[in-house]
């Protein structure tokens, strides 16, 4: 995973922070609703790079296990690959017991902050579904601080690999996104060589889920947003090459 972070962000994430949000936020597992709230917060445990929600006790239907908490990973930043239950900041995790008897696995945590008094943050893979308002949200929480911006242009983009030219355009679609590098997203009919699809798969909470294409021997190394969410629209029919496993030549003409 490729994530650039700014010196302002790498010394924020040292701290514990939290923020209002005004949408009513709900979670479901298992056809029940377990969380519906319209006070809930974003928190970033420390060096976690995506938030979680925190709900008020009020606002969940579900009984609390206590269960034991695991100390965070090592390392500068916890990506969300992380577990939920790899905590970075003292407090109890528990179990949440649903009406109907289901057990979900440490999907709660209580910060021992008193900032944070009166509410649990919760494991966004413990639920089968999460809403703002009524949109379902993949991935993970949004970062009201993140863009996406997908700008067509004329720039002449090149893809090769071992001397072979992949793709070649003169209207890629580039995409800034924070904390990652750029991207140059490409015209199908302008991809020279076949895409054998993948049966690999992944999500981005902004983007949408992405599908995977090999060419060649090299696995997995072209992608792109079959049906992508709003914020990526843009990108549908598009695909991206990997840029540390090609070369990529970007003129501007």
């Amino acid at each position: 995973m490729s994530i650039l972070l700014h010196r302002a962000q790498r010394e924020q994430l040292g701290d514990l922070r939290y923020e209002n949000t005004e949408k009513r936020v709900r979670a479901v597992a298992a056809g029940e609703t377990i969380a519906d709230s319209t006070h809930a917060l974003l928190v970033w445990e420390p060096r976690r790079v995506v938030p979680a929600y925190a709900v008020p006790d009020a606002d969940l239907r579900a009984e609390l296990v206590p269960v034991d908490t695991e100390p965070a990973a090592d390392g500068a930043f916890l990506h969300p690959g992380i577990p939920f239950a790899r905590h970075s900041t003292p407090g109890t995790s528990y179990t949440l017991r649903t009406p109907s008897g289901r057990e979900l696995t440490a999907a709660a945590f209580r910060s021992d902050d008193p900032a944070l008094a009166g509410h649990l943050l919760l494991d966004f893979e413990a639920f089968d579904t999460w809403y703002e308002e009524d949109v379902a949200l993949v991935g993970h929480p949004r970062d009201p601080y993140h863009r996406v911006d997908a700008r067509r242009s004329s720039r002449h983009v090149r893809v090769e690999l071992d001397g072979q030219v992949l793709a070649e355009t003169d209207r890629p679609t580039l995409v800034f996104e924070t904390n990652n590098p750029v991207r140059y997203y490409l015209p199908r009919e302008d991809v020279k060589v076949e895409l054998a699809p993948s049966d690999t798969h992944t999500i981005c909470a902004y983007k949408g889920v992405a599908s995977y294409w090999s060419v060649g021997d090299q696995q997995d190394l072209v992608w792109g947003y079959e049906e992508p969410l709003e914020e990526g629209r843009e990108l549908a029919g598009l695909v991206a090459f990997y840029d540390d496993r090609v070369k990529v030549t970007v003129e501007q003409r």
